[in-house]
């Protein structure tokens, strides 16, 4: 009995180096190895259109995986350019209205600064000239100390921005140098991708080829319905701020949506980035009711997000409601706004794990069941 526990041990330690060690490894050689991880996904990605285009041409597979490669190229400059001529559109506008709106903020200021703090000001003075002498003596030490701290917090803050500028600058080559690398890479990958599977093939086990490509499947079809989730969150967000923005009679709303949608994608700003500027702006600028339109429009963006996001990734992703809630909430947790992304994310490779009987073959072999 004490053997047979011992050898379950010495199984269970042989899995748990062996994913410590691919854990590793991934985690430390992906510096060097990630444009090629990109590569990677973006073959198996466009991999449907180049054997669709094999199929309807004579073509050389390398001369359909070009044309395919600039096609998505063709497609992201277009989309690009859009982006590009709308950002310049809604500049032009704000050129014409930021003066005016500029100089009504001043004029606030300026009243503000006469009529609240300045009568204040005096009222701290006649204040300050009743104290003792210790007592004023105490109050202009932190005072002074207060200053120091906003100073040098301040001076920390915009170090820390000018040291962002080279590195910004030295961001832009590697960039190039990453998205030249991806490219290649990808056409190479592309090209003899089938070459790969053969290889792979030959060298892995039958056992582990099969359970990889089961996971892979799974994978694919959790990572398709996770994606189509984002995308029909962002466009019914998209949506619901257009049709606000329209009631509201907003300028631009179109473009102003668009924004709105594609910042509450990315996980570490979400609509609140544009939203709260935008409000706090039109309260200073006394334009209340704008403000307060703006503020109940991102109060039912909010509350739509938090109510639909669990129930359409989990109808997507074929997870059950409350699995997909707690993913979000302890992704959110571990791993802030981007465990938004990650939390599902893991639990859908685990259920894949459970899906395709990886995990049981494990548990199996740890206990000495099959060999």
């Amino acid at each position: 009995m004490n053997q047979s526990y011992i050898a379950i041990a010495l199984r269970a330690g042989c899995v748990l180096l062996l994913i410590t060690a691919a854990g590793g490894l991934a985690y430390y050689s992906f510096p060097l190895t990630y444009p090629f991880v990109i590569a990677l996904i973006l073959a198996v990605i466009i991999n449907p259109f180049v054997e669709w285009l094999e199929e309807r041409t004579d073509f050389p597979r390398g001369l359909n995986v070009g044309i395919v490669l600039s096609g998505f190229l063709v497609a992201g400059a277009g989309f690009l350019t859009l982006v590009v001529a709308e950002i310049v559109s809604g500049t032009a506008y704000l050129a014409k209205i930021l003066p005016a709106q500029f100089n009504k903020a001043a004029l606030f200021i300026e009243y503000f600064f006469t009529n609240r703090i300045m009568p204040l000001y005096n009222r701290l003075a006649a204040f300050f000239d009743g104290l003792e002498a210790g007592q004023q003596e105490s109050i202009i030490t932190q005072v002074q100390n207060l200053g120091s701290e906003i100073a040098s917090s301040t001076a920390l803050f915009l170090s820390k921005i000018l040291e962002m500028v080279p590195l910004f600058f030295a961001f832009l080559p590697n960039t190039a140098a990453v998205l030249i690398f991806s490219l290649l890479a990808t056409f190479f990958i592309s090209k003899d991708l089938h070459k790969l599977k053969e290889r792979a093939q030959t060298v892995f086990p039958d056992r582990l080829i099969s359970g990889t490509a089961a996971v892979y499947a799974e994978l694919k079809k959790a990572l398709a319905g996770f994606l189509k989730a984002q995308l029909a969150l962002v466009a019914i967000t998209m949506v619901l701020v257009l049709i606000g923005l329209l009631v509201l009679k907003v300028n631009h709303a179109l473009a102003i949506a668009f924004l709105i949608g594609v910042v509450d994608l990315l996980p570490y700003l979400g609509a609140g980035s544009v939203f709260v500027p935008w409000i706090v702006y039109l309260v200073l600028a006394k334009q209340l009711p704008l403000a307060i339109g703006l503020g109940i429009l991102y109060i039912i963006v909010l509350l739509f997000r938090q109510v639909a996001e669990p129930k359409i990734l989990s109808q997507s992703i074929g997870l059950h409601p409350l699995g997909t809630l707690i993913a979000l909430f302890a992704g959110f947790k571990l791993f802030g706004f981007l465990g938004l992304i990650i939390g599902p994310v893991l639990l859908v490779v685990i259920q894949a794990l459970f899906t395709t009987g990886i995990l049981t073959e494990i548990w199996l072999f740890i206990k000495g069941d099959q060999k």
